[in-house]
C-alpha cells in the first residue's frame, strides 16, 4: 500500500519524522556477522553484497510497511490503519451485494443509494495511461460504475468550486484583519491535502491557526451528497453510501476524521475512498477493458460541465492553475481584485505581466508569485510548496519561540513571514503524483514503483487538456453553485454555510517513546 510522500520510503530526504529518522527494526537471524562482506553500487543504482569469496548477491530495496510506520507514531496510528483497511473496492462490493440481496428479498428499507465521486486527478491518470481523453474516461467510468449497480456518478471538480470560493473569501477576511492589526493570522496555508494536515496536527500544532478552515473538495462533496442531495431523494444520510475516487491513500484518513462523522445517523460524509489504482484493479476483477468500455452521457448534476454548441452534449470544463486544484492561482486573482481593484487574467498569472512577478524556487516543487501595485510595491506574495523537503523549510519559519509567543510582524497578528498564502501539498509534483495514482506497467517492482517524469507529464497534460477543450469556468460563474448557496445554505455567509463548508483542526498528543524501544 503506497501512501503519500509522508510514509513512502522512496526519497529519504523528502520526509523527516518529528523526533527521529525512519527506522525499521531488523530481525536478528542468528547468522555469523563476522563475515568479511562489502556493498557495491552499480551504475543503475542497484546494491550488491560482495562476500569474502567474491560472490555477489543483489540486495532488495528497503521497504517500509504500514505496520513498520506504527513504531514511531509519526505518520499514522494503529486506529487510523484500521480505518484505512476498512476502505477499499471490496467494501463497495459488499454494499452492492447487500443491495442485491435486499432487492431479492423485498427489503427496500435496507437498500442504500450508492454514489461515486470522481476526482479530476484520478480521471487524468486513467486517461493518460490508457490513451483516452478525460471526457472519454469520465463517460466510461460512468458506464462502468452504473453497470456495477451504482446509482449516481459525480465530479469533485464541481465541489471544488465551493472550496475555491470559500478559501478565497477566507483569505481576504484574514488579510484585511491582519492589515488593520485586528487579528487575521497570516500566511494562510492551503487545507486540501490530508497528508499535510495529518503531518501538521501531529508534529507542528503551532501552525494549525494558519491553515485554511475550508473543507477539501472531497469533503464538500460529502456534505453536498449526504445533506442536500439526500434531502432531495427523501432518504436519511445513512441510506446513502458515498464513495470517492481519489489520487492518494491519505484521503482515506481524511474521510475517517471524526469531524466528518454524523453522530445522529452513525455515518460518515464519505463512507469509502478508493484510489485510482484500486479502480484499475476493479477493471481487472470485473473483466473490463477501459479502452473498450462503452460510454454513457454525462448528466449535468454535480458535474463541472457545459453544453456543447455543436451537438448539445456535455463537455467537461477545467479549473485554472495547478493540477492540485489551482488554489494559488484563483485566490491570487480573487485577492488582487477584492483588495486592490487589480483585474488579472489567466495570462497575467501564467506569463507574469500586469504587475505579476513570477519567481522560480530553489527546486521545481517550490515557486513564488508576487503582485506589485504602483506606488505601493509588492502587496501580495504567494508561494507553492510541494513535498516534505519544502514543507519542512516552510513550517520552520513559524516556529514558536521559547517564550511561547508567535513572532509579530509590523505589530500585526500572525507569524513573521514573507508570504501571505502558500499552496501546500505533501507529494512532490502535487496531487497528480499522489500515492494512489496509476503507475506505468514497466516500472521496477511493478505496483508501487516510482512513476517517471515523462509518465507524470502525460497525466499533467491530460489534466490540463480539460481546460483547453472545454474552457475554464470560474467558480463564481458556475450558476449551479450560486443556486446551491441560496437553496442549500441560505446564503454565502450563513451558519449552515460555515457548518457544511468549513472544518477545524486538532493538535494530536505526541507519543515521545522511541520507535527503537518497540518489541517486534
Amino acid at each position: 500500500m503506497a501512501f503519500s510522500g509522508a510514509v513512502v520510503l522512496a526519497d529519504l530526504d523528502d520526509y523527516i519524522t518529528p523526533s527521529q529518522a525512519c527506522v525499521k527494526p531488523v530481525e536478528n537471524t542468528g547468522t555469523n556477522s563476522a563475515n568479511n562482506t562489502q556493498i557495491r553500487l552499480d551504475d543503475t543504482g542497484g546494491y550488491y553484497e560482495v562476500g569474502h569469496d567474491g560472490v555477489e548477491q543483489k540486495l532488495e530495496k528497503a521497504s517500509i510497511t504500514l505496520n513498520d510506520c506504527l513504531a514511531c507514531s509519526g505518520c499514522i496510528t494503529s486506529a487510523e490503519s484500521v480505518l484505512v483497511t476498512m476502505q477499499s473496492q471490496h467494501e463497495l462490493y459488499k454494499v452492492l451485494e447487500a443491495n442485491g440481496m435486499a432487492q431479492a428479498e423485498n427489503r427496500p428499507q435496507d437498500h442504500r443509494t450508492i454514489i461515486i465521486s470522481i476526482s479530476p486527478q484520478s480521471r487524468a491518470s486513467i486517461a493518460s495511461k490508457y490513451h483516452l481523453t478525460p471526457l472519454q474516461t469520465h463517460k466510461r467510468l460512468l458506464h462502468f460504475f452504473t453497470k456495477l449497480g451504482c446509482h449516481h456518478t459525480f465530479d469533485t471538480s464541481f465541489s471544488r468550486d465551493f472550496s475555491l470560493l470559500e478559501s478565497a473569501k477566507e483569505f481576504v477576511r484574514r488579510y484585511r484583519k491582519h492589515d488593520s492589526q485586528k487579528g487575521g493570522v497570516l500566511p494562510m496555508l492551503a487545507s486540501a491535502c490530508p497528508g499535510w494536515i495529518c503531518y501538521a496536527e501531529k508534529t507542528h500544532d503551532y501552525i494549525l491557526p494558519h491553515i485554511d478552515s475550508t473543507k477539501s473538495p472531497q469533503q464538500v462533496m460529502g456534505s453536498l451528497v449526504k445533506d442536500y442531495f439526500g434531502g432531495h431523494l427523501g432518504v436519511t444520510p445513512d441510506k446513502i453510501y458515498h464513495v470517492a475516487v481519489m489520487p492518494c491513500y491519505d484521503k482515506k484518513l481524511e474521510a475517517s476524521r471524526q469531524d466528518f462523522y454524523n453522530d445522529v445517523y452513525s455515518t460518515r460524509d464519505v463512507d469509502c475512498v478508493i484510489t485510482t489504482g484500486e479502480v484499475e484493479k476493479m477493471f481487472s476483477e470485473q473483466g473490463v477493458r477501459i479502452t473498450e468500455c462503452p460510454e454513457s452521457e454525462i448528466p449535468s448534476l454535480f458535474t463541472k460541465a457545459v453544453t456543447s454548441p455543436l451537438d448539445g452534449s456535455a463537455i467537461l470544463t477545467g479549473t485554472e492553475g495547478s493540477s492540485s486544484g489551482g488554489y494559488l492561482s484563483y485566490i491570487f486573482r480573487y485577492a488582487a481584485w477584492e483588495l486592490f481593484g487589480v483585474p488579472l487574467t489567466l495570462e497575467d498569472i501564467e506569463l507574469g505581466q500586469n504587475g505579476v512577478q513570477l519567481r522560480p524556487g530553489r527546486n521545481t516543487d517550490f515557486k513564488e508569485i508576487i503582485l506589485n501595485v504602483p506606488d505601493r510595491g509588492p502587496v501580495l506574495k504567494f508561494a507553492a510548496s510541494y513535498g516534505f523537503r519544502n514543507i519542512q523549510n516552510l513550517v520552520r519559519k513559524y516556529k514558536t519561540p521559547a517564550g511561547g509567543r508567535v513572532r509579530q510582524r509590523n505589530g500585526g497578528a500572525g507569524a513573521q513571514s514573507e508570504y501571505h498564502f502558500v499552496e501546500v501539498m505533501a507529494c512532490p509534483s502535487g496531487c497528480i503524483n499522489g500515492g494512489g495514482q496509476l503507475k506505468p506497467d514497466d516500472v521496477a517492482g511493478q505496483e508501487g514503483g516510482p512513476a517517471s517524469r515523462g509518465f507524470l507529464a502525460k497525466a499533467e497534460e491530460a489534466y490540463r487538456s480539460v481546460a483547453a477543450s472545454g474552457g475554464v469556468q470560474f467558480p463564481e460563474a458556475n450558476p449551479a453553485i450560486r443556486t446551491l448557496y441560496e437553496e442549500w445554505l441560505g446564503g454565502e455567509d450563513t451558519p449552515k454555510a460555515k457548518e457544511m463548508l468549513h472544518t477545524k483542526y486538532h493538535a494530536v498528543e505526541k507519543n515521545l517513546s522511541s520507535g527503537l524501544t518497540v518489541k517486534w
